[in-house]
């Protein structure tokens, strides 16, 4: 095809033609930025895909057609950057001709500008492809907010955290679900100058799917620098916030991920779990005070531990606790496997690893300033950020433009590095 379709077959044939024996591929390959060997392993999934997707339109198999899926990502982003970098190949020939009628050349010029805008989205597109998709990127998941360090502060700006997550989700359409929303016993019936509750523990489940992908970069430590109510001589102190993002699996969909399979990440054996029942703390007159319907979960191998009293039901405390038991013990494993992988890998994986431990964000009150530590991005609107507005959105967003990069540079460096391996075979 043409890179001006719109061009009459006369005015085309005028346009210089590549020489016979060079592919366009591999000619266009000099107008973009990216690392020759992600685009030498794009090519080469792409050609994977394309020959399983021949395999199988002959005769269809399973295996074959689960592993198409997981290429097609790749081999279609390949496909539109191929596209482009054509483009601006045929269309810089026209250009830079000069034997070409001068009206068509202005045209081609123009083409070229447009095309060349499209670069930058085609190659961020086809970088991001190049990356491993997250195991748990397609399912809910479950927003676990706790407080750090800090004292009453860290358990109030806890709440405020609890706040903004469900304020962002009811206003970007996603279903939420409070799972648990525990206050700190020994706070009394106290609160900050905004509302807060000294927050012990809250539980967030947003059922909307691949609200895994989506949330997982706010995982880590969330630090606030803020003057607290009780602060006489106005200096200011910081608190943090522990968040989790954990993959939610509904018992509805029990098929799917498999809790009986032993090989799943999502399977629990019933014998090493020893279950608990207790009488509910907090409010709750006396259906507190004379039913044991609090549960606690102890997972032997790991020393996991779960509690849940959000329910009068012990039944249905039971089947939370059973729920958040199998997405902490996943989420583990998977977070073991990463580690492994980090050890054996590139150093530049590293970065890509968000733990418990980080600290990712600072919201600073008195200069109304949130920072974004991994981006490097400063927004200055706390008030919108906190009441999960369009600001939030532009922090997450940044978040995990973050996340992509230094997994292409992870990608990038991995090939690099097989290249190296692969050449010093060849010499010895």
């Amino acid at each position: 095809m043409s890179a001006l379709p719109w061009i009459c077959r006369s005015c085309a044939r005028a346009m210089r033609p590549l020489h016979r024996n060079q592919s366009l591929r591999y000619a266009s390959t000099a107008t973009s930025r990216l690392a020759p060997s992600l685009i030498a392993r794009a090519q080469s999934i792409a050609a994977e895909h394309d020959d399983l997707q021949k395999s199988l339109n002959a005769e269809f198999d399973r295996k074959k057609a689960k592993r198409v899926g997981e290429l097609r990502r790749v081999a279609e982003a390949l496909r539109n950057w191929d596209k482009v970098t054509s483009a601006i190949t045929e269309l810089s020939s026209m250009v830079d001709d000069p034997e070409q009628d001068a009206d068509l050349a202005a045209i081609a010029k123009e083409e070229l500008e447009i095309e060349e805008s499209k670069l930058d989205d085609t190659e961020r597109a086809l970088s991001a492809s190049l990356t491993k998709r997250h195991a748990f990127a397609d399912l809910p998941c479950l927003i676990e907010i706790r407080p750090g360090p800090g004292g009453l502060e860290g358990r109030y700006f806890a709440d405020s955290m609890f706040k903004m997550y469900k304020a962002h989700c009811a206003r970007r359409g996603y279903q939420v679900n409070v799972v648990k929303y525990e206050l700190s016993d020994g706070a009394g019936d106290s609160s900050s100058s905004l509302g807060e509750l000294p927050l012990q523990e809250a539980i967030l489940e947003v059922a909307s799917e691949g609200a895994y992908d989506i949330f997982r970069i706010e995982a880590g430590m969330h630090r606030v620098q803020r003057v607290p109510d009780t602060e006489s001589k106005g200096r200011m102190h910081t608190s943090a916030v522990a968040v989790w993002v954990l993959p939610s699996f509904a018992e509805s969909t029990a098929s799917e991920s498999d809790f009986d399979d032993p090989e799943s990440d999502f399977y629990v054996n019933p014998q090493d779990v020893k279950i608990e029942t207790m009488r509910a703390r907090g409010a709750g007159g006396q259906h507190v005070n004379k039913t044991e319907s609090a549960i606690r979960m102890t997972h032997g191998p790991t020393g996991t531990t779960v509690s849940m009293q959000d329910h009068r039901s012990q039944q249905r405390n039971r089947e939370e606790a059973w729920r958040l038991l199998r997405s902490r013990i996943a989420s583990q494993r998977v977070e073991q496997r990463e580690e492994e992988a980090v050890r054996l890998r590139n150093s530049v994986l590293s970065k890509t690893q968000i733990t418990r431990g980080d600290k990712i964000r600072t919201y600073n009150y008195n200069q109304n300033r949130v920072t974004d530590h991994r981006a490097g991005l400063d927004v200055f609107n706390l008030a919108d950020v906190v009441a999960g507005g369009d600001n939030l959105d532009k922090l997450m967003d940044a978040a995990t433009q973050w996340l992509i990069t230094t997994e292409i540079e992870a990608v990038a460096a991995e090939e690099e590095e097989k290249q190296k391996v692969a050449s010093g075979t060849k010499k010895t």
